[in-house]
């Protein structure tokens, strides 16, 4: 008889929640008694999962954005997480934490170059953090295309995590083992771990079957096992957002220790995680991708770039996209003519920034790798302000702007805050006007329940860096000039 093993997949995020100019995030209505839905969520879920053990037992994600407040607000919490990765690591050789897209940006609607950053930061992130390169990336929303998953073979990541209806076969697929995905060229294929959407889907959803550990291993995971009695170690995958554990369902903290620590072992299912999975079972069949897919959108991926019916009423996601998109790119263009006089290498330039950002090397020690000739300071002023507009422009497609069905809501509106701070930080360096093409883009972008509109969030968050500036109050990126 083979090995019965469970792996619980937790994916942690939260939507950017700071104010965009000054990285702190105000009061929040409906998180009391706390501050804000961040400290709310915190003792509700980060804190008590930290005290329980169980980020050293489930395989899991957390956003950096996230682990970025995190840090600052609870280091004691912050740090028995990485702890509990690393133990794993130093044990086995492998860690159960994946790394994540570093903006939650939706991949299959970004150009391939903004593909290759928001791997490269998400990566260069969980080695900052974890000491360790990720074997696994947790793709936002799990959305993907071949495109993206090459772009991660290429940045060395061996493996992620999809919805069972994301792939295809010629042949039933059981979902009870990772599977090859074929990449194009000489590549190794990518590993792709299926989670079982029954169980995933119960955890989730239904209330009544995680209120017993020790019920739901016997009437939910313990059925998953009985399809198969080829007598081949098998694997079933439970994922869901991890904040369900404590703060979407109460004491399910307390059910997710149980599991991990008595209910499965009671009935000799062992407890694993993908990386240690595969040092033993590699995957030994092919499947084909269905691209432009998520976990989250039953129309593929058109929640965040159009209206469907998992957010009816929502017409002013698909002018919010274009704008942003238009926006995006003139904002590169800009960089790009400005930077070819001092390096070829203007887009590894940005993506090494992250570094600069992580605090790990200082912005002229990242010039001189790039920059040969001697720069006055208005040189490097001006640079650090293009560098800065490059991370608000990755901002701008953080995938919660276009997750709701209101546009009145914070995190389209914090979307495009970033893009303001963007065009006003390019427009200091290259002396051209894009308020105005950025205003008559917006303008199509308006609630259908409030009236609120685009071009009139755009202008109020363009007049208040310019405010924030003049003031000079510390902007939230330490790694500007416009900081100091």
């Amino acid at each position: 008889m083979g090995l019965n093993s469970v792996c619980v997949h937790a994916h942690f995020y939260q939507p950017p929640r700071e104010d965009p100019l000054s990285g702190h995030i105000p009061d929040e209505q409906g998180a009391e008694p706390y501050r804000n839905w961040n400290e709310r969520i915190h003792a509700e879920c980060y804190l008590p999962n930290a005290d329980l053990g169980n980020f050293g037992k489930v395989s899991f994600n957390i956003g950096p954005t996230l682990l970025n407040w995190m840090e600052e607000y609870d280091p004691h919490t912050y740090q028995a997480i990485i702890t509990q990765e690393k133990l794993n690591f130093e044990q086995y050789g492998v860690g159960n934490g994946m790394a994540q897209a570093y903006n939650h940006i939706i991949l299959p609607l970004a150009n391939k170059r903004d593909k290759i950053t928001q791997i490269q930061w998400g990566i260069a992130d969980f080695q900052h953090r974890f000491g360790h390169m990720p074997l696994g990336m947790w793709l936002p929303e799990t959305a993907v295309d071949m495109e993206t998953l090459v772009d991660l073979a290429d940045n060395q990541i061996k493996f992620t995590i999809l919805a069972p209806w994301q792939v295809e076969a010629q042949e039933p697929i059981s979902g009870d083992e990772p599977y090859w995905v074929a990449l194009p060229g000489d590549r190794d294929p990518m590993i792709v771990f299926l989670y079982n959407r029954g169980l995933s889907t119960s955890v989730s959803f239904q209330n009544d079957a995680t209120r017993n550990a020790d019920q739901f291993v016997e009437q939910w995971v313990m059925p998953s096992f009985m399809s198969s009695s080829d007598g081949q170690d098998r694997l079933q995958l439970i994922a869901s957002d991890g904040e369900l554990y404590g703060h979407h369902k109460t004491y399910r903290d307390k059910f997710l220790a149980h599991m991990l620590n008595g209910a499965l072992h009671r009935r000799q299912v062992e407890i694993t995680y993908p990386g240690l999975w595969l040092r033993d079972h590699q995957p030994s069949k092919f499947i084909k991708l269905n691209e432009y897919t998520s976990w989250s959108c039953h129309h593929g991926i058109v929640r965040w770039m159009g209206e469907c019916d998992c957010t009816p009423g929502a017409s002013w996601k698909a002018p919010l996209r274009w704008g942003l998109e238009k926006l995006a790119e003139d904002v590169d263009e800009e960089y790009q003519r400005f930077m070819t006089s001092y390096t070829r290498l203007k887009w590894q330039l940005r993506n090494d920034y992250i570094h600069v950002f992580l605090g790990e090397i200082s912005l002229n020690e990242l010039l001189e790798r790039y920059i040969k000739q001697s720069l006055t300071n208005g040189e490097k002023e001006n640079i650090s302000k293009l560098l800065a507009a490059q991370f608000e422009r990755q901002r701008i497609f953080t995938s919660c702007g276009w997750f709701f069905d209101s546009f009145h809501r914070i995190e389209p509106q914090n979307n495009i805050a970033y893009a303001a701070q963007a065009v006003w930080l390019t427009e200091q360096v290259a002396g051209v006007d894009l308020k105005a093409k950025a205003i008559a883009l917006l303008r199509k972008v308006q609630d259908q329940r409030t009236g609120l509109r685009g071009d009139t969030v755009f202008l109020e968050r363009y007049q208040r860096m310019q405010t924030f500036a003049e003031d000079k109050n510390a902007y939230f990126n330490p790694s500007s000039s416009f900081s100091n």
